[in-house]
């Protein structure tokens, strides 16, 4: 599969080479630099939205950034290139910076108000700024030289195609890397990326401030493109054609980027010439009765979701022949195709074409293929332990939330090596507690020790890193994600390698992916999924998506680890099968705090328990003692059936086994 991408590439790199023969017209060859161009916007814009799941409305003023520092180093400073150009990712990226730190400690419609305004202050002091800038005027550049020698349009493009080549390739290793997949774990679960040990603010501003290099990088080659800037094109009508680029091509694309590019760069002449644009609507509605039908023949899709995108491009083609003038109409035009990609092409082109053609194997459509597993390989090292010892204490917590008390002065003491029940009816505080544990939430008052160290206060990344691992009640999967990655999300501090490592593919990082995978490998023939390796997890049965929670847990090789009602939903086999698993996670020389409503689970393989009742401890000992104590029975089936079934206690305690 490695040799299809590799001749695919080259096809593309020949395409590339041989365009400028292909045709004579410069204005074509001029069209085909912007495009490429664009597309090195796209891949960082891409990073931004499409992996990490944020809205930025303020690419244009980056890319405006980068084209006035290659500009103004030139016109003022007389800069060569081979410095304007760096100079122009440099100061880009800062300025990403600078707008991602207080930026991103927001999320949603709030986040596109920041970096909406962040583009208009920049358009605005660009025209202000006279003396740097020559505000409305502008500012004229020649096409760079070399030694003297001044590129012609042919040259310059080579030249926007080597750098378009170059960026897609780092950027392509970046996101397969571990970086990738902190990107894209973010998108679909910040809280499990923060308690797997990756800082979602952290790993926002990384994206954040790639995305704003490969802008500033797209503005130099701009400037020199065009030969000519000025404040007009920088305007908030550019963010959202780069925005519609990027949900049109394809988010998580490379490929999907240059389609994007493509339709930015051509979609003003497609609506300026009635011909070209019958000619494209007459031939997308071919496209897409051919597409549909072969999606119907496949059951893929029914008659009544084909319906809509079927009327609509024909009714499109129809309305092109019966237009004399599309100049009043363009606007119309825009709003339907945005309103129409928006609606029915939510994975882009790129993710229509899977559709059509179906499933695609996992390296080509950029998922990473599982390694096979080593014979005698562990997926950890064995906790060293002294069986007994205190590892966890919480001392008087209180969690206040208004004026209810989640938890009130709890305390709790989990041995090493023990598996630690913690029980208790809906609402009792056994949840809270673990957040509590995992930092997502900081105590009202009191304290939490680990391993004889202080985590309050402390950030989920922090403590996960420190030795707690945790699932989550409702699975917290990376859904869009295989089940390789998401275990290697589990693994992503076993990475020391720096982004220069990743960009270079230097020995050390080839070392340490093949070592994370190989890992994962065997965490995944532990949990008994081997077999499901390459499946996306939102594809996975429930009880398997659980199973894989675990193993993306125990990626993190925790000292101790928290479950949280891990047998919710599952059927009796997976039941028995996921006790056979905490059996050996705990002779792993893992500690166990286990939160659970099945009783029988609870108790046949706990060595302590805690009851929790409306945020107060209520109960602890032997599984036995706890199971038949007066207080417990009351609690979870109420008074006056708690004192009927203390007179025989066997039904009492079956009773509560079935809670």
């Amino acid at each position: 599969m490695k040799l299809k991408n590799y001749a695919l590439g080259m096809l593309g790199i020949v395409a590339l080479a041989v365009l400028p023969y292909v045709t004579n017209n410069p204005y074509y060859l001029h069209l085909a630099e912007t495009i490429l161009i664009y597309a090195i916007l796209l891949f960082g814009l891409d990073i931004v939205v499409g992996y990490t799941g944020q809205v930025s409305l303020g690419h244009a003023g980056l890319f405006g950034i980068g084209s006035y520092t290659a500009g103004v180093l030139y016109f003022k400073f007389g800069a060569p290139f081979l410095i304007a150009m760096p100079a122009s990712i440099v100061v880009t990226a800062i300025f990403g910076a600078v707008l991602a730190l207080p930026a991103l400690r927001v999320t949603g419609p709030y986040l596109a108000m920041v970096t909406l305004a962040f583009g208009t202050i920049i358009q605005i002091l660009i025209n202000e700024m006279t003396f740097l800038t020559e505000g409305p005027l502008g500012i004229k550049i020649p096409k760079p030289s070399f030694f003297g020698h001044r590129l012609n349009e042919i040259e310059y493009y080579y030249v926007v195609a080597a750098l378009m080549v170059l960026s897609l390739i780092l950027v392509h290793r970046i996101l397969k890397s571990h970086l990738g997949r902190a990107f894209e774990a973010l998108r679909d679960s910040p809280i499990a990326s923060d308690c797997m040990g990756v800082s979602v603010y952290r790993y926002k501003v990384y994206a954040f401030v790639i995305s704003a290099a490969l802008a500033g990088l797209a503005g130099a080659l701009y400037s020199y493109s065009e030969q000519y800037i000025s404040p007009n094109t920088y305007t908030f009508e550019l963010t959202i054609l780069f925005l519609l680029a990027v949900i049109m091509g394809g988010r998580k694309t490379r490929s999907g980027a240059l389609i994007g590019a493509l339709i930015v760069v051509m979609l003003p002449s497609l609506l300026a010439d009635i011909e070209l644009f019958r000619t494209i609507a007459t031939a997308a509605a071919a496209i897409t009765v051919v597409s549909c039908l072969v999606m119907l023949m496949r059951r893929k899709r029914t008659v009544r979701e084909i319906a809509v995108p079927v009327v609509s491009t024909i009714a499109m083609a129809v309305f092109s022949y019966r237009l004399e003038n599309i100049t009043d109409w363009r606007l119309t035009i825009f709003g339907f195709m945005t309103l129409f990609v928006v609606y029915y092409l939510q994975d882009g082109i790129v993710g229509f074409m899977r559709g059509i053609f179906g499933r695609l194997p996992a390296s080509l459509a950029g998922k990473l293929e599982a390694l096979p597993v080593e014979d005698g390989r562990s997926w950890g090292t064995p906790r060293q332990i002294v069986d007994g010892s205190s590892l966890l204490r919480v001392k008087q917590v209180l969690m206040q939330f208004g004026g209810l008390k989640a938890l009130n002065l709890v305390d709790l003491d989990v041995r090493a090596g023990s598996v630690h029940g913690l029980i208790g009816p809906n609402g009792s505080g056994k949840s809270t507690m673990m957040n509590v544990l995992t930092g997502i939430y900081t105590p009202t008052a009191g304290d939490v020790e680990f391993n004889g160290h202080a985590i309050t206060g402390k950030t989920p990344s922090g403590i996960a890193l420190g030795g707690i691992a945790r699932t989550f009640q409702n699975v917290q999967l990376f859904v869009e994600m295989t089940a390789t990655e998401n275990v290697l999300v589990g693994l992503h501090h076993t990475f020391k390698s720096t982004f220069l490592d990743v960009m270079l593919h230097t020995p050390r990082y080839r070392r340490e992916e093949r070592e994370a995978r190989e890992r994962a490998a065997s965490i995944l023939q532990f949990v008994g999924l081997s077999s499901l390796a390459n499946e996306e997890a939102r594809n996975l049965p429930y009880g398997k998506q659980r199973l894989l929670e675990i193993g993306r847990a125990l990626g993190l090789n925790p000292s101790l680890l928290l479950l949280d009602e891990p047998a919710a939903g599952l059927t009796a086999p997976d039941i028995k099968e996921l006790i056979d698993i905490i059996r050996k996670i705990r002779q792993h020389g893992i500690t166990i705090i286990l939160i659970e409503h099945h009783m029988d689970v609870v108790m046949s393989i706990s060595d302590t328990v805690t009851v929790l009742d409306f945020g107060q401890k209520i109960a602890e000992g032997r599984p036995g003692a706890v199971q038949s104590d007066p207080k417990v029975i009351e609690a979870y089936l109420g008074g006056t059936a708690g004192e009927d079934l203390l007179a025989d206690d066997k039904p009492g305690a079956s009773t509560l086994e079935k809670n």
